[in-house]
């Protein structure tokens, strides 16, 4: 399948997340002969199948054993998913045993339970690069715990803050991301062996044995009902890819912002040798960020066609199936592509402080009206400052005058503040909270998840 970067170069030192390998016929085919496997020791568990036949499919059902030009032969003549591996798994099995493969299975149960155990292996990508992210975001959160810069609310300086708190908040949405993908695991990774429609009639009372000894080989959850409509396990955990995809979005876009020429605060990691234009040489383009933005687009954009896809209709429909497993691949690759740009930006963002500073002071004191405004309602209440530092704030972005002259020359402020008083107030590294104090405990409890 074909994704938003097939035809793009990884930028430096990104390498493939290792999705797209998972995502092949080779692994979907191993991975239903595994669920197949597992049926038959199951079944020869509780007598259902001769040990003998269980064995024989156990020990034939791999892959490099099958002949694939008689598999893609068969599934031209049948146009069926799962029937010619069934029949290439019995012919290898032998004459015997072979008679017992899919034994009391329906396709959907294994074809559904073999894709959720290749989902399985994207998860652990996933909480892979997940860790490692917040590693990396632990290290960049104590490095800029005091980088004092603006804090900005709707695009305009409000008040001082620092580059590490903005870190720490980062921070504190991964980790209930990796929280939520871990708690989803028994909800999201079951086995389904309930038969033609989920009433277990082709194994009778066997069946919920059989299915539980499906799962436990398979270490998954047996479902309590095996019902093929059933479909919001998988729908969400496109909901908790679409979740994680907008902070990593957010993150990007953030530091794409930050990255610009009129700030210049970051940069995310650019390698000597990097283009950003074939004709504007002194470009430094943020590819990884985009990359990331866009790949989160994408994930979002999954979202409704897996809610879609629950509205499967009576007992069993092939075209909701066919739309949920086309999505979970699709929102996983783009989900692989964003995780491992996203581990890079953050292990080799690179900060520039002084430009920060310079960002802070920009506004001449306008920054710090708030901790002024304060001060002087202290003496005159709060409502009536608000209104004197509002009119000294308001001239001196419209016309051009000094903030702190402004303030100088007001009786009602100088009443009750001394210049030197107010010239305490206007150090913007003396107004930044808690900041540096949540970005290194932010950066502690990262490393505690992680860790533990």
């Amino acid at each position: 399948m074909r994704s938003l970067y097939d035809a793009m170069p990884t930028a430096g030192r990104v390498t493939d997340s290792g999705i797209r390998q998972l995502y092949t016929t080779d692994g979907r085919w191993q991975a239903w002969l595994d669920v197949e496997a597992a049926l038959a020791e199951a079944e020869a568990e509780v007598g259902l199948v001769p040990e003998s036949a269980a064995r024989a499919i156990v020990e034939s059902a791999r892959l490099e054993l099958m002949d694939r030009d008689r598999i893609a032969e068969a599934t031209l003549r049948t146009s069926h998913t799962l029937v010619p591996l069934v029949w290439e798994l019995s012919r290898v099995a032998g004459e015997e045993a072979g008679r017992w493969v899919h034994w009391g299975a329906t396709t959907q149960n294994i074809v559904q339970t073999g894709d959720l155990l290749v989902l399985r292996k994207a998860h652990g990508i996933f909480l892979g690069l997940l860790r490692q992210t917040l590693l990396s975001m632990a290290e960049l959160a104590e490095r800029s715990a005091d980088m004092t810069m603006p804090a900005r609310t709707h695009g305009q300086h409000a008040v001082p803050t620092t580059f590490g708190f903005k870190v720490a908040v980062w921070i504190d949405e991964m980790a209930r991301h990796l929280e939520r993908l871990h708690e989803a695991e028994p909800r999201v990774f079951v086995a389904m062996l309930g038969g033609a429609a989920g009433t277990f009639a082709s194994l009778g009372e066997q069946g919920p044995v059989v299915q539980a000894g499906v799962a436990a080989r398979l270490g998954m959850t047996p479902m309590a009902v095996p019902a093929r409509t059933i479909g919001d396990h998988l729908a969400e955990y496109v909901c908790l890819l679409g979740l994680l995809a907008s902070t990593c979005g957010k993150v990007a876009r953030e530091v794409y912002t930050l990255m610009k020429t009129e700030f210049g605060e970051v940069e995310e990691p650019i390698p000597p040798g990097t283009v950003g234009s074939s004709t504007m040489p002194q470009k430094r383009n943020p590819h990884l960020c985009q990359d990331i933005v866009a790949a989160a687009a994408a994930v979002r954009g999954s979202i409704p066609t897996a809610l879609e896809a629950m509205q499967t209709e009576h007992e069993a429909d092939r075209s909701t199936s066919l739309m949920m497993h086309e999505v979970i691949e699709r929102a996983c690759i783009a989900t692989g592509d964003l995780l491992s740009r996203l581990a890079v930006v953050m292990d080799g963002l690179q900060l520039h402080p002084r430009r920060m500073q310079e960002n802070v002071l920009r506004t001449d004191g306008l920054i710090m009206a708030e901790p002024v405004m304060l001060a002087l309602g202290e003496a005159i209440g709060r409502q009536t400052a608000h209104e004197v530092v509002y009119e000294a704030a308001q001239a001196a972005a419209t016309q051009a005058l000094s903030f702190v002259d402004l303030l100088a020359k007001d009786v009602r402020v100088t009443a009750h503040l001394s210049q030197e008083r107010i010239a305490s107030m206007l150090d913007p590294s003396g107004y930044v909270g808690l900041s540096a104090v949540m970005a290194r405990e932010s950066a502690a409890r990262a490393r505690r998840i992680v860790e533990g």
